[in-house]
């Protein structure tokens, strides 16, 4: 499974929800590969010093001398490694601009390492620019998350729209495997009427298992640890958990 985690929309917990879920499924003894794709490098920070590495993902998808395996690094979590991002990432889009493989450039350095990992996770900006439609046309399954608040599904309409154009054409074996619901707090009624909101435009395709706003879920990439090793008996790590198993049982 190759699983891009988008939304357009920034602020929303794909990061938070990219590393956990990452993290979860390594737990669980799958050989997990996370994916920094954000130039912005929150994912990498959260479990390596990017200032020491040699190799980045814009490296290896730019140089035609680099493979993606030349990128991968070891985390502290056994079963889970990172190909890790830098702010040199930025210049991917002028870089690749006119390339008549741009879209699918992560997709061909990506398919020698689907072999060998059972899971990659990918992070993506918060844009729909060439990064995010990589990933689209790499993954196999979309999950987007989606915050609990009043603008909750400002920007949706865009991503869902890309996602039939990619769908039509680079990759039409796309499947949408659901809606998450971060940030949330349960004990508004702003929060439940918006939870019921998202349930009403998305159906059955939103995850049953809801993501509640978290302090140990905002502290934990500090300290470059998961939620589970931070925090395991938060809500956050509990919550994570179980999203990790409704996403293996939707495959």
């Amino acid at each position: 499974m190759i699983l891009a985690i988008a939304n357009q929309k920034g602020g929303v917990g794909k990061t938070t929800t990219a590393i956990n879920l990452a993290a979860a499924l390594a737990q669980k003894g799958f050989s997990t590969l996370l994916v920094d794709l954000d130039p912005q490098g929150n994912a990498t920070l959260s479990y390596l010093d990017p200032e020491q590495l040699n190799l980045s993902v814009y490296e290896a998808l730019v140089e035609e001398n680099r493979t993606l395996k030349d990128a991968v690094h070891k985390t502290n979590i056994k079963m889970l490694d990172l190909v890790p991002a830098r702010i040199s990432l930025a210049k991917f889009e002028s870089k690749l601009l006119g390339d008549i493989d741009s879209h699918f450039r992560l997709k061909d350095r990506l398919k020698p390492l689907s072999r060998d990992y059972q899971y990659i996770i990918m992070d993506t900006p918060p844009t729909l620019g060439l990064l995010t439609v990589n990933a689209l046309v790499a993954a196999s399954h979309l999950l987007v998350p989606i915050q609990s608040s009043y603008f909750a599904l400002e920007g949706t309409d865009d991503l869902l729209e890309t996602v039939e154009k990619i769908k039509a054409r680079p990759n039409p074996t796309l499947e949408f495997l659901g809606v998450v619901i971060t940030l949330h707090d349960k004990r508004t009624i702003l929060g439940r009427d918006i939870r019921n909101h998202i349930k009403e435009v998305f159906g059955n395709k939103v995850f049953r298992t809801i993501i509640s706003r978290s302090v140990r879920l905002e502290e934990s990439p500090a300290y470059k640890e998961s939620i589970f090793s931070f925090a395991p008996h938060s809500t956050g790590a509990l919550e994570y958990y179980k999203l990790s198993e409704e996403v293996i049982g939707r495959v």
